[in-house]
């Protein structure tokens, strides 16, 4: 049995619940109560993860850190169509690894100014929201070119991939860290998408 170690405000632990939900992985939830208890800091969950980071998976034993590497291990295990993560696809692995980096990026930045106007850490917030506006618009002009040669999706070709698991949730909640879309068309467009697949759950009171 798969267990998430999820704190339900964490966009990074949504990726995962998302994902799941899009394919049909069953799971048990384990809360971590990350604000304000901290809960993610203590002995019992640093046995888990060292770093002290959500999201953690267990899967019979497995146990994986890190979203976006958790991702690729969940659709390289459950995901039998292939689509989600195409391992059997050097160039397009490829992108789908390199898209997964930037949002990891999208995390540095829209994330971190999120977590500044929730919750008061400490960070550059006018650098965040500049960072984030940056990897917007080179987010948006790729979705653009996808709307017009391929599904409109981050990657190329006609289904999804976990890049776009990876850099929806970030991008959805930019807006909490004083982030607005209006000036990103393509994003807009590309979200609402990604909100029609079959099996989306939202995130929960918040989009």
């Amino acid at each position: 049995m798969i267990i998430l170690y999820d704190y339900e405000l964490s966009g990074n632990c949504y990726k995962l619940r998302l994902f799941m939900s899009l394919t049909g992985v069953a799971y048990r939830k384990q809360g971590i109560e990350f604000f304000p208890g901290k809960e993610h800091k203590r002995d019992a969950f640093l046995a888990l993860n060292p770093l002290g980071q959500l999201p953690v998976l267990d899967d019979d034993g497995f146990v994986m850190r890190d979203a976006q590497a958790t991702l690729s291990y969940l659709a390289a295990r459950y995901d039998q169509t292939g689509r989600w993560y195409p391992t059997d696809d050097p160039q397009a692995l490829g992108e789908v690894n390199m898209w997964l980096a930037f949002a990891d990026s999208i995390t540095a930045t829209a994330s971190a100014a999120r977590l500044h106007d929730l919750f008061r850490y400490p960070f550059d917030v006018d650098k965040a929201r500049a960072g984030a506006h940056e990897l917007f618009r080179v987010l948006d002009e790729q979705l653009w070119f996808s709307e017009q040669d391929h599904g409109g999706w981050v990657c190329r070709g006609e289904h999804p991939t976990i890049a776009d698991i990876a850099c929806f949730p970030y991008v959805m909640l930019s807006d909490e860290g004083g982030i607005s879309l209006q000036e990103y068309p393509a994003i807009r467009r590309w979200t609402d998408r990604v909100k029609r697949l079959p099996g989306f759950v939202a995130m929960s009171g918040i989009f």
